[in-house]
This record gives structure tokens, C-alpha cells and sequence, in this order.
């Protein structure tokens, strides 16, 4: 879109905010809150921006994906049990699914990033690129409630046939992340059952997995190994949190 008089600038050269909402096909009313979505905390960092970075847009978009997709999950496929929903949520909110998503959508194009962020490369780094999905639905959902922020998921983050996509099938999280502490040369991860209730017919396991001294995530399912699944997929997530995030 060519820059005119009322084109507001976002992200590197070029790029704008009608550009991106013209993308998303959604019109913000308060655009700082797309502003606010796209800026890094390098940006804030380095003194480029006095105002607030993306984290708690970040945290509140989460929260609000993982809400939309159980939504429709559920209304979508009423007859699965609670273990193949989960494990469907969990590949739809992952971070490789995300980053898919930020690549359709050119997001790192919008990205406000300080110099250093940007010359190693940050407008392709997938942590950036997921937190900006999850920054970026927050910001809809801020401005125009829950419907638009729902349109944005069921337009951008869920496939439009989910048993086509595989989105249904079973994914093995733990595997995944004994590949991703090998590849760390670490130890492998420790399962035990937390917790059991229910009626036999019924029973809903928590699972933790333990991972080095410190690192501890939990699963739940109506199965012993759904319910690791989770808890592996969980683990994964915080790992790649903290690898992106330097803690």
C-alpha cells in the first residue's frame, strides 16, 4: 500500500498500519494499541519508545487464543473426550503452529525492534514472531471485544479443515521434547502420576514432568499418557520461553 498523508508508519520501511489492518482485515478504532502490539522490548530498551513493550499484550493474547480455540474445539467436535481436545489445543497454540501463523501473515514486517534486535536478524526469529500473534490478538481483543478476536483465530490460526490438517491427530510432545534436551545435552525428562480422580470409567490424570532441578510442568488428560503429552507439550513451551527470553 502506498504511503499518502493518513498512512501511519509501522515496523521497518514501507510498512504501515493500514497495511497490516488492511491484512488482518480488521480497522482498529484505538490504533496505539497495535502500536503498543508490535513494539519489542528492545525498542523500550534502547530509548526508542517511552511507552510500554508487547509483554503483557503478549500474555493476555494467550490467554485469550487458548480460550477461542477450546471454543471452538469443543463446539466443533462435541463427541472427542477431553484428552484428544487437548492435544488438538496444544498443537494449535504451539510455537511452531504460531510461527507459521506470523509467516502468513508477514508480521515481522510491523515489528518495532531497538538496532541491536534488528541487526541479529529479529524480524525472522520465531519467538519474536509467535509473541506477535499473541500480541497482536490481544490488541483486537482489546479494541473490539471477543468477537473480533474470535474471527482473528478462526480466520488466521485455525486451519479451515481441522481433521484435514492433522490438527486432530495425535502428537507426540514427548518426543519432541526429549529431541529438544538432547539437542541441549541434557538430561532426559522424569514422569509421575500427581494426581488421579474420577470414577474408574472416568479417571482424569495429572501428570508433572520434571526436567534438571528446577523445571517442572504438569499435563491433565483421562489417560496416563494423554495427560504426559500435555504436560510435555507445557514443558516444551516454558523451555522455549525461557531459551528466547534469555531467563
Amino acid at each position: 500500500m502506498p504511503e499518502g498523508p493518513t498512512s501511519r508508519p509501522l515496523g521497518m520501511a514501507g510498512a504501515t498500519l493500514e497495511e497490516l489492518e488492511a491484512r488482518i482485515a480488521y480497522r482498529f478504532q484505538n490504533p496505539a494499541l497495535l502500536q503498543e502490539a508490535f513494539t519489542h522490548s528492545s525498542c523500550v530498551q534502547e530509548g526508542l519508545h517511552a511507552g510500554h513493550d508487547n509483554e503483557l499484550m503478549e500474555f493476555l493474547g494467550d490467554a485469550v487464543l487458548n480460550f477461542t480455540v477450546t471454543t471452538h474445539l469443543v463446539k466443533t467436535f462435541p463427541d472427542y473426550d477431553e484428552g484428544q481436545l487437548s492435544m488438538a489445543r496444544a498443537s494449535l497454540v504451539s510455537a511452531a503452529h504460531l510461527a507459521e501463523v506470523a509467516e502468513a501473515l508477514s508480521l515481522g514486517r510491523y515489528l518495532r525492534l531497538g538496532p541491536a534486535e534488528e541487526r541479529t536478524g529479529g524480524r525472522k526469529k520465531a519467538g519474536i514472531l509467535v509473541d506477535s500473534v499473541e500480541a497482536l490478538l490481544a490488541a483486537v481483543y482489546q479494541d473490539g471485544g471477543i468477537a473480533p478476536a474470535r474471527a482473528f483465530v478462526e480466520n488466521f490460526v485455525l486451519p479451515h479443515d481441522l481433521e484435514a490438517a492433522g490438527a486432530l491427530a495425535p502428537t507426540n510432545f514427548k518426543g519432541e521434547l526429549q529431541e529438544y534436551l538432547q539437542s541441549q545435552r541434557q538430561g532426559p525428562a522424569e514422569y509421575w502420576v500427581a494426581e488421579e480422580s474420577g470414577l474408574e470409567h472416568q479417571k482424569v490424570f495429572v501428570v508433572e514432568v520434571r526436567i534438571g532441578a528446577t523445571l517442572t510442568a504438569r499435563g491433565q488428560g483421562g489417560s496416563k499418557k494423554a495427560a504426559e503429552q500435555q504436560a510435555a507439550s507445557h514443558a516444551l513451551d516454558l523451555l522455549r520461553r525461557r531459551e528466547r527470553t534469555g531467563e
